[in-house]
């Protein structure tokens, strides 16, 4: 896993600087970061405990490619929709959420073998990302980027690659013990091995021009993995249908951009 982390990273910071020394762009760094909700394999689909008791936080640094501004000369580019209208942002990030089960399985009420290990389960994912997403401003850029006191809103859509690392456990022994664990999450349905997936990010938000070369950030994003195992849990999805779902998450980002001269 740090191989191929590593490999990424200079990967996506070497496309950045190509198309900087051929196309003259300028660059914009910053640092994100907010409370991040994980639909999973825990808890009811649809349940607001679930989603408001299945939540983490995440950490990340973005850098953009800026298509309006030249930094060499400290000038606009040509005027054209796509400049002026469009960034490149590319993220490293990382996010971790502890789970459990929420909904009305495990509510007091429920008293058989199977709620009371599913009220003694728990888990968490940690979850590295890298990865780009284009970023579309319906209002100029370059008027945004002369106001200060202004707003950009955007919407996004990118794909990244990430390394997960989920855990398993109870309150009544190890998982995969007939005793701890529910017959759902038995024979193969669950693993503490960590592993890599790709995901399709969806974003929509705000900036506010602070300063003259600094922005605010707000934007609430969508993470689909194609995999039902970040979380660490899949059962039979033709018996469970209720976990027939891959994991995703909804991160709502707070975030400081600084312009590079």
């Amino acid at each position: 896993m740090p191989k191929n982390f590593i490999l990424s990273v200079l990967m996506l910071f070497a496309l950045s600087n190509t198309i900087n020394a051929q196309f003259g762009f300028s660059h914009e760094i910053g640092a994100i970061a907010g409370p991040v909700a994980f639909q999973s394999d825990y808890g009811e689909r649809h349940d607001f405990s679930t989603n408001a008791g299945n939540t983490g936080y995440g950490i990340g640094i973005v850098h953009y490619l800026n298509f309006s501004y030249k930094a060499e000369c400290n000038c606009y580019t040509p005027e054209t929709f796509f400049n002026d209208h469009f960034k490149l942002r590319s993220e490293l990030s990382y996010n971790k959420t502890e789970l459990q089960h929420f909904g009305q399985y495990v509510d007091p009420s429920k008293t058989s073998t199977f709620a009371n290990q599913l009220r003694a389960m728990r888990g968490s994912t940690s979850v590295t990302n890298i990865g780009m997403q284009l970023e579309f401003f319906p209002l100029s850029i370059r008027e945004f980027t002369a106001t200060i006191g202004s707003f950009a809103p955007f919407i996004s859509l990118g794909g990244q690659f990430s390394f997960y690392d989920p855990q398993a456990w109870s309150e009544l022994g190890p998982i995969g013990s007939p005793i701890s664990t529910p017959i759902k999450y038995a024979d193969g349905s669950w693993t503490g091995q960590g592993g890599t997936v790709w995901s399709i990010v969806t974003s929509v938000g705000t900036r506010y021009k602070l300063t003259e070369l600094s922005d605010l950030m707000l934007d609430l994003r969508f993470q689909y993995y194609f995999s039902n195992w970040v979380d660490g849990l899949n059962p039979d999805p033709t018996r469970y249908k209720e976990n027939r779902a891959n994991d995703w998450n909804g991160w709502f980002n707070f975030g400081y951009i600084y312009y590079l001269q």
